[in-house]
C-alpha cells in the first residue's frame, strides 16, 4: 500500500505560480512512477505530468501539451515527496489536482489513469482571471 497526500493548492491570479506537493508513505516511494492529474467540473480526469521511478528510466518526465513549458514535475526520493511547480497559471488550469503512484514500465501508458493504483485525495487549484 502507498498513501499519498497532496498539498499546496489554493487561489491564485492568472500569471501566478503554485507548487503542489505529494507526500507518500508506505512502500518504497522511489519504485513508483508518479503522475499528476487534474479534473475540472464536468470534465474527465486528465494527465498533467509524470516522472519515472528509480527502477525505470530514473526521473524521465512527460507532460501534457497544455502545460509543457509552464509546469515542472520533480521528485525527492529521500523525502518521499513529489512536486508540481506550476508557473504562468491560466484560468483553464482550474481543477482539482491529484497525484498518483503506479508500477509502470511502459512509456505509452504513463498518461493513462488506469496505470496508477494509488491516488491522493486531491487539492483544489483555482486561477482567477
Amino acid at each position: 500500500q502507498v498513501q499519498l497526500v497532496e498539498s499546496g493548492g489554493g487561489l491564485v491570479q492568472a500569471g501566478g505560480s503554485l507548487r503542489l506537493s505529494c507526500a507518500a508513505s508506505g512502500r518504497p516511494f522511489s519504485s513508483y512512477v508518479i503522475g499528476w492529474f487534474r479534473q475540472a467540473p464536468g470534465k474527465e480526469r486528465e494527465f498533467v505530468a509524470g516522472i519515472t521511478s528509480i527502477t525505470w528510466s530514473d526521473g524521465t518526465t512527460s507532460y501534457a501539451d497544455s502545460v509543457k513549458g509552464r509546469f515542472t514535475i520533480s521528485r525527492d526520493n529521500a523525502k518521499n515527496t513529489a512536486y508540481l511547480q506550476m508557473n504562468s497559471l491560466k484560468p483553464g488550469d482550474t481543477a482539482v489536482y491529484y497525484c498518483a503512484a503506479g508500477l509502470i514500465y511502459n512509456i505509452a501508458t504513463i498518461r493513462s489513469p488506469r496505470s496508477y493504483g494509488y491516488w491522493g485525495q486531491g487539492t483544489q487549484v483555482t486561477v482567477s482571471a
